[in-house]
């Protein structure tokens, strides 16, 4: 198929995705390849439990008993590929219930699969070899639940080689889904840097559902009339590693350079240095062009020799945690809420010390409903609500302590604050484990990849690391002052974002809705400036990274996510939120180019 395009749809963005983007996919999107992205780290964690509970489950059953049953018929009648990671921890029970679904429908199906990806037999190796953890140097912990290696795009193309219709893989990285069918297609090879970085960014891109097409988009209202049928993405590629996103025609939704960026600059680090299985990829000079409606083409991705190494993530029990919420409302009702969460934590740390359990691990109070999550930017009437929902979070290493808090939250209804009342579910606070994550790197030699095709083991090896001549970083001018009078304007008026994690770390992107404001974003939005913005949450440092390709900025704030996934007690465990924090920062603009901006509908920043 080396003369034509390549048409590959992102079907899921998460375990829970709405089943309807398959199916959109499947009836309108005259695709190719209908890949799925599962999960999430902290799915894992999920899984591993659910596995620890049952050894026939720890895979994503939803994929099978809801996406694949119903649309089985239709998807071999087009001749359409599958590619998924929901295998999870059990990747062969994932295809055994597939294999069942297809023969009850009188379908013959080839199923293919990827494992070898689970390293947690090498814990003991690990131990005494000393690992640490990749970011903070800690010692492995004392007792592993699951450690998985983030494999690659090759095997999935081996599968592809072999006949496989359905290839279902355990822990990959998320863009693998698509850049596996892209080298079975095209037949490129492990030297082919550029053309696998590009398509690693066009996995990237359709790997999240809508948010390539209008989902979570800045400018939601742009979009906010077609939510009721948001149209999901495709990736349309060619073999030279161009591609265009776009999405199946008559549904809603938008493709365009800012809602496309948005998505190229979520969750990622150093867009010069994006480090994958297959390749290192440079975003940095990549170009979004609107090349008709809803189509945005993609070039200028570079790419350079792959690491050694697989990152790892292993999860650790590390105790237990319990959530108490409150409706708290009248007069005083910010320091009411205050004083009620502490008094709750205090009483509980006094009968600790009574019983001997010591003190809690961590605590937080947040006030919903009084920008919580602003920090010192909080608003006047932030200040002055008169209603908002108390959460108290606690952690500690012994599930009684727990319990006696989960006990206390509820106990102390009649003897705390006044206009106080219950919300979200009734009963005492649900105790529950903490799974913590941890990463390190492990040689890709050490980990003995399997693929099967029908079950029958094709006999993988994992293509030949080249080495390619190393591109000189981009080394960007400085952007000088500013010449006469400026406005403070919202940074949402000179730009989009889009904000998300990485395990402890957290990124925001943020991208020039214009050409004329690009320098006024190098200038003055630098990683002091957003450091001070979030000094509530981050304790590590803030790099900024540039992207002038696109025209955009990324920031990438370590250990600001209090342990990140599972283990974090912030209310947003995933800085989901904090790109529409920085949008409401006041930027100084030249005043010749604040009065030709256009007013936009930016009234509640």
């Amino acid at each position: 198929m080396t003369g034509k395009t390549v048409r590959i749809g992102g079907a899921s963005g998460y375990w829970g995705d709405s089943y309807e983007a398959p199916r959109q996919l499947v009836e309108k999107g005259d695709i190719d390849y209908l890949v799925f992205d599962y999960l999430a780290e902290v799915t894992m964690s999920i899984l591993v439990r659910a596995k620890a509970k049952n050894p026939e489950a720890g895979y994503a059953v939803d994929f099978v008993e809801f996406v694949m049953k119903p649309l089985l018929a239709d998807i071999v009648s087009k001749g359409i590929k599958v590619i998924v990671n929901s295998g999870g921890v059990n990747v062969a029970a994932c295809a055994a219930a597939l294999d069942k679904v297809a023969r009850e429908q009188g379908i013959d199906l080839t199923i293919g699969t990827v494992e070898g990806d689970d390293v947690l037999p090498l814990e003991d190796e690990f131990r005494s070899e000393g690992v640490v953890e990749m970011f903070k140097g800690t010692p492995l912990p004392e007792r592993l639940a699951s450690a998985n290696a983030y494999l690659g795009a090759f095997p999935i193309a081996a599968a592809l080689d072999a006949g496989a219709q359905v290839v279902i893989t355990g822990r990959c990285v998320d863009s693998a889904v698509t850049l596996g069918p892209l080298i079975h297609e095209f037949a490129w090879t492990s030297s082919d840097f550029d053309k696998l970085a590009a398509g690693t960014l066009a996995g990237h891109i359709i790997e999240c559902g809508a948010q390539a097409t209008g989902g979570n988009f800045t400018d939601w209202r742009d979009v906010a009339d077609d939510w009721h049928d948001m149209g999901y993405p495709i990736a349309e590629c060619s073999p030279n590693g161009t591609f265009i996103i776009t999405k199946p025609k008559d549904t809603g939704g938008l493709v365009s350079r800012l809602s496309v960026g948005e998505q190229v600059l979520y969750e990622i680090g150093d867009p010069a240095a994006y480090i994958m299985p297959d390749v290192v990829c440079d975003f940095s000079q990549a170009v979004l062009e609107d090349s008709a409606l809803n189509e945005v083409r993609v070039t200028g991705v570079r790419g350079r020799s792959p690491t050694a190494t697989y990152k790892v993530s292993a999860t650790h029990a590390n105790g237990y945690r319990a959530t108490a919420l409150s409706v708290i409302t009248g007069f005083d009702c910010v320091d009411k809420a205050n004083a009620c969460g502490k008094a709750l934590i205090d009483r509980t740390e006094r009968l600790f010390e009574r019983d001997g359990y010591g003190s809690y691990t961590k605590t937080a109070i947040h006030l919903i409903g009084a920008e919580t999550l602003w920090g010192e930017n909080v608003s006047p009437s932030g200040k002055l609500t008169r209603e908002l929902v108390l959460q108290i979070d606690v952690a500690h290493k012994r599930r009684e302590a727990v319990d006696l808090f989960s006990r206390e939250a509820t106990g102390t209804g009649l003897s705390m604050a006044t206009g106080r009342g219950a919300v979200g579910p009734t009963g005492r606070p649900k105790v529950t484990p903490i799974i913590a994550q941890y990463s390190f790197l492990i040689d890709k030699a050490r980990v003995p990849i399997e693929v099967k095709v029908g079950g029958r083991d094709i006999g993988f090896v994992l293509p030949e690391i080249f080495q390619a001549d190393e591109d000189a970083r981009l080394n960007n001018a400085p952007v000088g002052s500013f010449n006469g009078e400026t406005i403070n304007v919202p940074l949402i008026r000179l730009a989009v974002a889009r904000s998300g994690d990485k395990g402890d770390a957290a990124n925001i992107g943020v991208m020039a809705r214009d050409p004329e404001f690009w320098p006024i974003l190098q200038r003055e939005l630098t990683s002091d400036r957003v450091g001070r913005c979030f000094s509530h949450f981050v304790r590590g440092n803030v790099s900024r990274f540039e992207l002038p390709g696109m025209m955009a900025l990324n920031f990438f704030l370590t250990e600001a996510l209090d342990g990140g996934g599972t283990s974090s007690l912030y209310l947003d465990s995933q800085a989901k939120t904090w790109a529409q924090i920085l949008l409401a920062q006041e930027i100084p603009v030249p005043r010749e180019i604040a009065n030709n901006m256009p007013d936009g509908d930016f009234s509640t920043i």
